[in-house]
């Protein structure tokens, strides 16, 4: 397993050993080892600029997957995938060979407006981008529920284990 994070923004200091914990503890409940995942942290503008040239969407997004996995190619955002649920795939030992990219501002934001930490936040978009990695897909209401409820399950199992406060 290779996890390697990049951080490009200074917003916030991070410890990157415990979120590189984090992720390898999440992998491993997933029971995912064959690994090799970029972490890029990232400033507003970064994001936009992605979110725009990727995406094709105005302004910043919080996460944005690419897969690289079965080639190079854009596996989710925020909002936007269309790739099948790991349940579906017929290997038995699931790859992930991908980046993502999580905006740390955005994490800054929508902790204020959810009376959450921003540690939390980052920890949230690293498991969404993931959980899209893994073929969850969030673009009809129905899948979206399902994939929320498994993002709000992960993130409690971590937050257990782990002290996201000193992220």
């Amino acid at each position: 397993m290779t996890v390697e994070i990049f951080n490009r923004q200074r917003t916030k200091k991070i410890n990157a050993r415990l979120l590189k914990q984090i992720v390898g503890d999440l992998f491993a409940e997933l029971k995912i080892e064959k690994v090799a995942l970029g972490i890029h942290l990232v400033a507003e503008p970064e994001m936009t600029r992605l979110n725009e040239k990727f995406l094709r969407h105005a302004g910043p997004t919080d996460v944005i997957a690419f897969d690289y996995t079965g080639g190079v190619g854009l596996a989710s955002s925020l909002s936007h995938s269309k790739i099948s649920n790991i349940g579906d795939r017929q290997d038995a030992c699931p790859t992930v060979h991908s980046e993502i990219f999580v905006c740390v501002d955005e994490a800054v934001l929508q902790a204020r407006k959810f009376g959450t930490g921003w540690q939390s936040e980052v920890v949230r978009y690293l498991v969404h981008g993931i959980l899209h990695l893994l073929g969850f897909d969030d673009t009809s209401a129905g899948a979206r529920r399902k994939m929320k409820r498994e993002e709000n399950r992960r993130l409690r199992e971590i937050a257990r284990r782990f002290p996201l406060s000193k992220l």
